[in-house]
């Protein structure tokens, strides 16, 4: 079954037990994001609101809630996909299994995008931007946000859509200096399409015209954060992924997505700027307000049937894991080829997907001698410049080999395989003063950092533990010594109030210097350990989201070799707050209260809290 709109999956989630309606007027501003957070963290439906409040509109949230869920959506194209992508990967795959890969080359012609020369759904009517659906999702945020916006640019005099660029740039509609009904901020990052095309309207006298599509069927949003092979569309990709080939036109001198639920088109002026933001991001932090490119807003189009898609994000998982999910059902063929002797490659969403990647690579140089770490680094350098992957900031690589069914997606498996094995002396390799996600605050600056290469492989050195010494102690203004698992322990330190409380880490390392841990080989100096503690999870967001690793990283008997640092007893990475840090999200606590009735009145809600 292909989805011709978002109506169409709607009725179908529903007639299938995974989508429940919100008859009661339910207000965009919080409300509605504190019952996403609620229904997502229990597992539980797609949310189609009926009632928003300030809006003629209504709105769908969560129907990527869940991975076997994200699975049904797609039931239908996932296979067909796949086949084209593994052909992609290794074309001889077609003269190994012809039976298998057969469809493959109709599955791409056949979602070419087409062209609507008539009427189309899109055209139905016209609104403003004050009456979608506000959704405001986190208490500092610095208005209401399209969360899963589809944005279509053309280069300069281009018609040929197969030169366009569909991505997902955050939208805000409202707050700050922007002009009600007539101005909306665009955020877009490092590594996007869209740059290459805002430098080349900035160097052509032609207007900068763009397109924000919102809804649509659900493999359009999907599309638009999809990380394609060279020579395949997003809008290609939409047609495969939803089985139905993706129909836009031409109109008073926009292309509009003929089976969107909404287009909001306009002209982003160049050479200005307004403040966009705060914004509650995928980190768990909020991004604070930057300056950013404005649309000026030229016309608002809208279905009969319209339905205002959107998600929430915060701390992961979040409904948006479901796409690094997706993605890797489908990209993991191409692995080799983007990144030849890489094996796996994982993002880790607990980590908030750039700064940490886990990665297991091949080691073939020098099969004839004890083993060590050189082909991946070689292959660590080519993940750091390439793509999204550039924007990693601890990146751990293993060697294929070293055991047997080592796999990056058992997390707590592998960081004890690097920690059986790691050299401090030797396997840390740093990148300064360079460029780390927007998103991440931790840096020295906005979007400026440092990465590090942890590249280990042969045999085990050690086996980590669970038990402090005997002869155990900390110095003063330290305590609370607790395992995240074997071989990693978190010691609460005192408040990071400035500079001067590096001096910490130095005042830590040097009285566990005689202690002589060796089972002992990552210290984790935090806030909170029982918090760090408590989960992997907890561990993985506290630890990489907050430590910048040129600053961050100290290490016991810690040294400089030939410009080289390592460290030969264990290494302490310092994930206390910063003041500089971006501030954590936290629910607004009158909203959770009247979400907390609404849950317990046995309404729609019953049974999700």
């Amino acid at each position: 079954m292909a989805y011709n709109s978002m109506m169409a999956a709607v009725r179908d989630l529903e007639k299938h037990g995974h989508l429940i309606r919100i008859r009661s007027e339910v207000d965009p501003d919080l409300e509605m994001g504190e019952i996403h957070r609620r229904v997502y963290d229990a597992k539980g439906p797609a949310l189609f609101f009926e009632r928003v409040k300030g809006s003629p509109f209504p709105a769908l949230s969560n129907i990527y809630g869940t991975f076997e869920r994200t699975d049904f959506l797609f039931r239908h194209s996932m296979k067909k996909v796949q086949k084209v992508i593994e052909l992609k990967a290794d074309p001889t795959n077609f003269l190994k299994s012809p039976l298998r890969y057969l469809s493959a080359p109709f599955t791409a012609l056949s979602a070419l995008p087409m062209r609507k020369r008539l009427s189309a759904p899109i055209l139905y009517g016209r609104t403003t931007v004050s009456q979608l659906p506000q959704v405001k999702s986190w208490p500092m945020d610095g208005g209401a946000f399209v969360t899963l916006p589809q944005v279509f640019t053309l280069p300069p005099g281009a018609s040929n859509i197969m030169q366009s660029n569909l991505g997902m740039y955050r939208i805000q509609l409202s707050g700050n200096e922007y002009i009600p009904d007539k101005e909306v901020g665009m955020h877009y990052q490092i590594h996007r399409g869209i740059g290459v095309h805002h430098t080349m309207y900035n160097e052509s006298e032609e207007p900068f015209r763009a397109s924000i599509f919102i809804g649509g069927p659900p493999s359009h949003a999907f599309a638009a954060i999809m990380p394609l092979p060279e020579g395949l569309s997003e809008l290609t990709f939409a047609g495969m992924l939803g089985g139905r080939r993706f129909r836009y036109l031409r109109h008073n001198g926009h292309v509009l997505s003929a089976d969107a639920d909404f287009v909001i088109t306009g002209i982003i002026r160049k050479g200005e700027k307004k403040p966009e933001g705060p914004f509650g991001d995928h980190l768990g932090y909020y991004s604070l307000a930057h300056d950013f490119p404005v649309m000026e807003v030229e016309n608002v189009y809208h279905r009969k049937d319209a339905v205002w898609h959107f998600t929430v994000v915060g701390r992961p998982p979040q409904e948006d894991s479901s796409f690094g999910y997706l993605i890797h059902e489908l990209v993991e063929p191409l692995t080799p080829q983007e990144f030849p002797g890489i094996v796996e490659i994982q993002a880790v969403d607990a980590a908030g997907v750039h700064p940490l990647l886990l990665a297991i690579g091949s080691e073939r140089y020098m099969p004839f001698r004890e083993r060590q770490p050189e082909e991946i680094l070689t292959q660590a350098n080519h993940i750091l410049g390439s793509g999204q992957t550039s924007l990693a900031k601890f990146l751990f690589i293993a060697a294929k080999g070293d055991v047997p069914h080592l796999t990056t997606h058992d997390i707590g498996a592998f960081f004890r395989h690097i920690l059986e094995r790691v050299d401090w002396t030797r396997d840390l390799h740093f990148h300064t003063k360079t460029t780390i996600d927007t998103l991440d605050y931790s840096g020295s600056g906005w979007n400026a950092g440092s990465k590090v290469v942890v590249a280990c492989c042969g045999d085990k050195k050690r086996e980590p533990t669970t038990e402090l010494p005997a002869n155990f102690s900390l110095p003063a203004g330290f305590s609370n010594p607790r395992f995240v698992q074997a071989g990693i322990l978190g010691i609460e330190g005192p408040a990071f109030s400035g500079e001067d409380s590096y001096a910490d880490c130095e005042k830590l390392t040097r009285h566990l210097e005689p202690l002589k841990i060796s089972g002992i080989p990552m210290i984790v100096l935090c806030d909170d350990s029982a918090f760090l503690s408590a989960t992997l999870n907890n561990f993985l967001w506290a630890t990489f989201t907050r430590a910048n690793p040129s600053h961050d990283l100290h290490g016991v008997d810690a040294f400089v070799e030939h410009k080289h640092w390592g460290c030969r007893g264990p290494l302490v990475i310092d994930a206390r707050i910063k003041p500089h840090h971006a501030p954590p999200l936290i629910p607004d606590k009158k909203v959770q209260e009247k979400v907390n009735g609404l849950f317990a009145k046995g309404g729609e809600l019953q049974g999700l809290g």
